[in-house]
């Protein structure tokens, strides 16, 4: 048996991050991934996502053309070629990942972990051991327990797509659903979106949400809510017939699930590590990632605690200079973390919403505005930004920044440092204005 330091199960980005970073500091660390390194987020997540969402950015601005004097011209996707050329620079990224722990002097073993107690794992046959053990193996899709759900595919399977389809089903209100269903639709196929509730986004604040619905709606995007599936066929055709509650059946020929995500936690022999997840697969930990096992941590979507990628970094480089450069109080604060969701248009948020400041603080102060972006000044395609800053207490600190419009997911990273550092209102008033930019419009709010 072959003993370690520090041993990580699963290669995704808060694995590969604590990894690099433990051996950086010294030990002698192992990570055991059983697919491709990177995991959800380069593989089939955020990275191959965000190039869907450029390909329909561009698609768009090629309708957009008309409208600064460039001749409209037709002008067709080869959906194989965008395929193709977004699987060779994930493929490419994969292989930088092994380079970058092969440099830091991470052992990799391939292959899927589970424990065989409280400081050792068993990989095919072979048995690994440390003192310090976390788990990073993130979360999966899941399909609901429907007739026929298995015709439909999941947010893995969309990357998958070898052609693009004319008509398409998205289910779910998440930001999963919205991103495919923005893309899909920006590429030029018919999109359906079915939502249970009445609202997408629902965490999101209020402006967010509904400026999107309506925005996607705008856009040719149909939208049901309060709609439910209850059964689905596959039609002689090869088309898919969905029976929903709230009106007749759809025919599509793409229907995609996007209700929700469990974590990869029922593979790991949890038991022999004296743990436990629960329904949801996720595993408990306390501040500082421990889990209920001395020795044992977990970090990223396994956690439950905020779902993103950079989440699980930091957690990751938090826990590992913890551990291994004498650091007992290094841990991740999981208050005001910004998030971008790359719908169309996009949305980006930190801090606190409308609702939640007014159930946290006595005195709230809310500051918006809507308009529309320059750059759809000559357009006939005239999407709204719309922003909103929430303020609290006689100094109108800012404990919420939401924004929805073109830039709003690079101008947010700015913002975030401010309200993270408790930015006023005032601050934001004597900042000078960068003009003409939407992002001014946070700075000269009233």
């Amino acid at each position: 048996m072959k003993t370690y330091d520090y041993i990580v199960i699963g290669g995704g980005s808060g694995g590969v991050a604590t990894a690099r970073r433990a051996a950086e500091y010294g030990a002698r660390v192992l990570l055991v991934e059983a697919a491709r390194l990177g995991g959800t987020c380069v593989n089939v997540g955020c990275v191959p996502k965000k190039v869907m969402w450029y390909a329909s950015n561009i698609a768009q601005a090629m309708r957009d053309a008309p409208g600064y004097g460039f001749a409209a011209a037709t002008v067709s996707l080869d959906w194989a070629t965008l395929k193709t050329r977004r699987d060779a620079y994930i493929a490419r990224l994969n292989g930088i990942y092994a380079d970058m722990l092969g440099k830091a002097g991470v052992e990799i073993v391939h292959g899927f972990a589970r424990f065989a107690d409280t400081h050792c794992i068993e990989v095919d046959g072979q048995r690994f051991s440390a003192p310090h053990i976390v788990i990073a193996t993130g979360g999966r899709p899941v399909v609901p327990d429907i007739e026929g759900a298995e015709l439909g595919i999941d947010s893995d399977g969309f990357f998958a797509l070898d052609h693009q389809p004319r008509r398409v089903a998205v289910v779910g209100a998440g930001y999963i659903a919205v991103e495919l269903a923005g893309v899909f639709n920006g590429l030029g196929s018919e999109v359906d979106m079915l939502v249970r509730g009445a609202q997408l986004l629902r965490p999101f604040d209020a402006l967010l949400r509904d400026e999107l619905a309506a925005q996607m709606q705008q856009d040719g995007v149909r939208i049901h809510f309060g709609a439910q599936v209850k059964r689905v066929a596959r039609e002689a055709d090869g088309s898919l017939r969905i029976e929903r509650t709230d009106g007749p059946p759809l025919q599509v020929d793409a229907l995609v699930w996007a209700t929700g995500r469990r974590a990869n936690t029922d593979r790991l022999n949890l038991a022999a590590a004296g743990l436990a997840a629960d329904a949801k697969g996720v595993i408990a930990t306390d501040a500082f990632q421990n889990t209920t096992t001395p020795g044992v941590y977990a970090i990223g979507d396994i956690t439950g605690h905020a779902e993103l990628t950079p989440v699980a970094i930091a957690a990751g480089r938090k826990l590992a200079a913890r551990l291994f450069l004498d650091l007992p109080d290094s841990r991740l604060d999981y208050d005001c973390i910004p998030t971008v969701v790359f719908s169309h248009p996009p949305i980006g948020t930190v801090g606190l919403t409308e609702d939640e400041a007014r159930d946290r603080f006595a005195a709230v102060k809310v500051y918006t505005t809507r308009f529309t972006a320059m750059a759809h000044a000559l357009t006939e395609h005239r999407p709204k930004t719309a922003m909103k800053l929430v303020c609290a207490g006689d100094d109108e600190r800012i404990v919420g920044l939401h924004v929805i419009g073109d830039g709003a997911d690079e101008m947010l990273q700015g913002f975030a440092v401010a309200v993270r550092m408790g930015a006023r209102k005032a601050d934001f008033d004597r900042t000078l204005a960068i003009h003409p930019t939407s992002a001014e419009e946070f700075v000269t709010l009233r």
